[in-house]
């Protein structure tokens, strides 16, 4: 999102192209014909989603899914784009000659849909929506009310968007680990002292991500197509047998599966 905004605030869409007929969802009617034309006043991160608010009244809900990255060039230096690339933007050429702006998706699970700006958080995929960890409404007392009487697991509990928004798996162990709190412990046991460690090593986490760029594993690149760079500071996702950072003589990282994903953690650390 910060990638989107810092080169098209402010700026008109000239052109709208939408290559198939949708993605996750089919695209709303007359989905280039709504843009053409629109400023693009300003933009919103809602949990995973993007919100990109026009003129119009409208704002652009985006979704990258599982595959999907949004890549911003100089207009006019490969106008054909990329392959897999679903929708693209140009903006008004301005000092700069213009920003393309293309939607890549090959395994087309991300989404695009058109929401009205004041009721976006009525949007379907936003109503039951938690609170943003970033944001300062989540809390220690929040996030303690949440869990409370809940008991699944904590990994499950903080990969729910209703409890907290945006968290996703690869965060979740890095969280749990610096918090030092095992991803089997129930949930109805962390309200209280450990969700005063765990608020603060959320934020921390997120805030240390977003300025390495985010974490490229496979198709995940930034807005102008470099790879983000948090993967290298992981602390144990991904890092199966291998020796816990924290620990002189352990089992070392050990991965379970839980609800179907992938959980990374040291057994001695993590209680």
């Amino acid at each position: 999102m910060r990638g989107l905004q810092a080169k098209l605030e402010g700026r008109r869409i000239v052109r709208a192209e939408i290559r198939c007929a949708g993605l996750r969802w089919p695209f709303p009617a007359g989905l280039a014909e709504r843009l053409s034309g629109a400023e693009i006043l300003g933009f919103r991160r809602r949990a995973k989603y993007i919100l990109m608010r026009l003129s119009g009244g409208d704002s652009v809900l985006i979704h990258l899914g599982m595959s999907g990255r949004m890549l911003i060039e100089p207009a006019g230096r490969n106008d054909s784009g990329p392959l897999h690339e679903h929708v693209m933007l140009q903006t008004d050429a301005a000092a700069d000659g213009g920003w393309r702006v293309g939607f890549v998706d090959p395994r087309r699970f991300g989404s695009i849909d058109l929401v009205r700006t004041d009721a976006e958080d009525t949007h379907r995929l936003l109503a039951a929506l938690g609170p943003e960890p970033l944001g300062d409404d989540f809390s220690v007392a929040t996030l303690s009310a949440a869990l409370a009487g809940k008991r699944t697991p904590i990994k499950a509990a903080l990969l729910d968007q209703k409890n907290v928004a945006g968290l996703g798996n690869i965060y979740v162990c890095e969280v749990l680990f610096r918090a030092r709190i095992s991803p089997l412990r129930l949930a109805h046991t962390i309200p209280g002292a450990r969700a005063a460690r765990l608020v603060p090593e959320i934020k921390a986490t997120l805030a240390e991500a977003i300025a390495a760029g985010g974490s490229s594993l496979r198709d995940y690149v930034q807005t102008d197509g470099e790879l983000g760079y948090f993967q290298h500071a992981w602390k144990v996702y991904g890092r199966e047998g291998e020796a816990c950072p924290l620990c002189v003589a352990c089992p070392g990282i050990q991965r379970i599966v839980q609800s179907g994903r992938s959980t990374f953690y040291c057994a001695k650390v993590q209680r």
